[in-house]
């Protein structure tokens, strides 16, 4: 309970110092504010692992696209892949949920960097051009798109089929996807205390070529995925 605690203080007080630290670069360009988001995600490994004895370890590096545009596709199971994954990867570009634009402070920052919001189980106006904000975007940067396709943290033992949304966005990018499996429920689990001496293990997947039917894509991301996570777990 104590190691909860100190983790739960500490970590946040850090990043609520770096997001203040980091304020006056709203006013600067892009690339200022995207180092105070890969320095979340140091700050986030680092807690992890003095705080609650995490090792963490990093599996497939080789597999990951450096030639090519690209989108990521992610399992999610805690915050920990939102923060830790912008260090691995070239300062992804979040498809989330438009309420935490509304966030004083985070919600700006979130604007600043690009993220790309929608209105969740809803057909709305933004939503109707959501595909189009996608597109004009993987034209417009070298950053790679990440999404979720389960839709929402699950536990690590869930195994939710895949959202339709995400073959939809492989249609129409027409761009290859790297699958990575991240198994930090066992550590930061959606609710409840935080589990101390565990390990968190992310793997990069080799790549899945554009030019499939979306729903066989669906259906070899989410077992490429979910066979990994077990294999992991």
């Amino acid at each position: 309970m104590l190691r909860n605690i100190l983790f739960f203080a500490i970590f946040f007080s850090g990043i609520i110092l770096i997001s203040i630290i980091f304020l006056p670069t709203l006013l600067l360009p892009q690339s200022f504010v995207l180092f105070g988001g890969k320095l979340m995600g140091y700050w986030a490994s680092f807690c992890l692992k003095t705080i609650l004895s995490t090792k963490i370890r990093v599996i497939g590096k080789e597999n990951i696209i450096t030639d090519k545009k690209f989108f990521i596709a992610s399992s999610h199971q805690s915050m920990f892949e939102t923060f830790y994954l912008q260090t691995i990867f070239n300062s992804p570009v979040f498809v989330l949920k438009k309420e935490l634009l509304l966030i004083p402070i985070f919600g700006w920052y979130l604007k600043k960097i690009g993220s790309i919001s929608i209105k969740r189980n809803k057909v709305t106006k933004d939503n109707l051009s959501f595909f189009e904000d996608i597109k004009n975007m993987i034209n417009q940067t070298e950053r790679p798109l990440i999404i979720f396709p389960q839709g929402t943290r699950v536990k690590p033992d869930e195994r939710p089929l895949f959202k339709k949304g995400v073959g939809r966005v492989y249609e129409e990018l027409s761009i290859c996807c790297q699958p990575v499996a991240i198994n930090s429920g066992h550590v930061w689990p959606k609710k409840g205390p935080k589990i101390s001496n565990k390990q968190i293990t992310i793997s990069i997947l080799p790549q899945i070529d554009c030019g499939m039917e979306k729903n066989e894509f669906v259906r070899k991301l989410e077992d490429k995925i979910y066979t990994e996570l077990n294999n992991i777990d």
